[in-house]
């Protein structure tokens, strides 16, 4: 079975596939359609300049006094000269047949066509007719014929057509085209690569909400573990011995306490790590929140003395209740000798530090900087207390740091 962040990133795949084929399918049709419109236009436009050859030529035929046709208007226009080239039929019972042919012949059109599309226009006189031929040296050649009447305009006397090479324009077409399906892969590629950079964007939140769910239940597993297994041994003695099953129960009462507060660390640092625990901003007296606190705290033998200024200062109650709480709570487990009680003093200045120095080993100058991750803390606990603690500090724009105590233990120092 796939585990989710598996899972996650074969999604992204497929979404980044998909979006890819979909772009791709519209650049695609928009390149179709682009070279269908290229190959409309340029064709369009060449009908229309065939049409007005074809119309200025037959404009410029006359006929003399016994019928014949006269081509004077057209050498004088220079009408039949250059390309396209241009060719006169004159229409006779047997059908279309060539009396005028262009002087220098710009495609080599085979009369059978000539004559096929001559009579074309001939029979339908409304309109000019058009029509796409191989020449003799295989190259495709538009053919646009129109009818001109004959001498009493009874009738219509033959058909006037024009015959161009396309070669230079299919050309330019066919360069269009491959401009096209280029600039296409190169789009899809770009499409391919935003769809990647987007999809993998889209998933960075859930792969953030997974590795904090995995982080949450690491934690939960690793800090949890040691305490229910203890409480778990102490319920069971006190079940099969009655002796010591006040004290076990005394034990026990501590140690859910104990697991309490990691729970509610727990919670803590998951809600800041997630983001959904609001920032409570409000002046509060630092003072009289240190002294409530050392007030709830159990001494169990241990000194503390505090050391403190009125001060006022805008944070979360509850957060910096919290972060003291743990930094009191880890002085009065870790700051002393073996065997001796702690002396734990607290200092608050005017400015809002506060300062607890214990009499304690001290910290090892090697563990400073890892002492405020999860998993690190110098002594037998996991210190995720002061993992939190670190936590609020810099959610309140301030800092944690530790050093060595004047009493020759450890000095911790939280701004805010």
């Amino acid at each position: 079975m796939l585990n989710a962040t598996t899972r996650i990133r074969r999604l992204r795949r497929r979404l980044t596939v998909l979006f890819t084929l979909t772009s791709t399918a519209g650049l695609i049709g928009l390149t179709l359609y682009a070279a269908h419109l290229n190959n409309s236009l340029w064709r369009g436009q060449l009908d229309d300049e065939l049409h007005r050859r074809t119309s200025r030529a037959t404009a410029l035929l006359v006929y003399d006094p016994g019928e014949r046709l006269v081509f004077d208007g057209l050498i004088e226009d220079d009408v039949d000269s250059g390309c396209p080239a241009l060719t006169v039929l004159a229409h006779q019972a047997n059908g279309p047949v060539p009396v005028r042919r262009p002087r220098r012949p710009c495609a080599k059109v085979a009369d059978k066509d000539l004559v096929a599309i001559a009579r074309r226009a001939t029979a339908d006189v409304r309109q000019p007719v058009a029509a796409t031929v191989t020449d003799q040296a295989g190259r495709q050649v538009r053919l646009y014929a129109e009818a001109f009447p004959n001498a009493d305009f009874s009738a219509t006397g033959g058909a006037v057509v024009v015959a161009d090479d396309m070669s230079a324009d299919i050309a330019g077409h066919r360069q269009v085209v491959l401009l096209l399906a280029i600039a296409c892969a190169a789009f899809a590629g770009l499409s391919a690569l935003a769809g990647h950079m987007l999809s993998g964007r889209a998933m960075r939140p859930a792969l953030a909400a997974l590795a904090q769910q995995e982080a949450f239940l690491a934690d939960a597993a690793h800090d949890l573990h040691t305490p229910l297994a203890t409480l778990r041994a102490l319920t069971e003695g006190a079940l099969h011995d009655d002796a010591w099953r006040g004290e076990a129960l005394s034990r026990a009462a501590r140690l859910a306490a104990r697991t309490g507060d990691i729970v509610d660390d727990l919670l803590t640092r998951a809600r800041l790590a997630a983001g959904v625990t609001p920032i409570r901003r409000e002046p509060l007296r630092l003072d009289q929140l240190v002294e409530s606190i050392l007030d709830d705290t159990p001494t169990a033998g241990h000194r503390t003395r505090v050391t403190a200024q009125p001060v006022v200062v805008t944070a979360d109650p509850a957060l910096l209740r919290r972060a003291v709480a743990n930094l009191v709570d880890n002085a009065l487990t870790h700051g002393h000798q073996p065997g001796a009680p702690a002396d734990v003093e607290i200092t608050l200045t005017a400015d809002g530090t506060i300062v607890i120095d214990d009499d304690g080993p001290g910290i090892d100058p090697g563990l400073a900087g890892e002492l405020f991750d999860r998993y690190h803390s110098g002594g037998q606990s996991t210190g995720l207390g002061l993992s939190v603690a670190a936590w609020i500090a810099h959610a309140h724009g301030g800092s944690l740091t530790v050093g060595p105590s004047a009493r020759c233990g450890a000095r911790f120092v939280l701004r805010v």
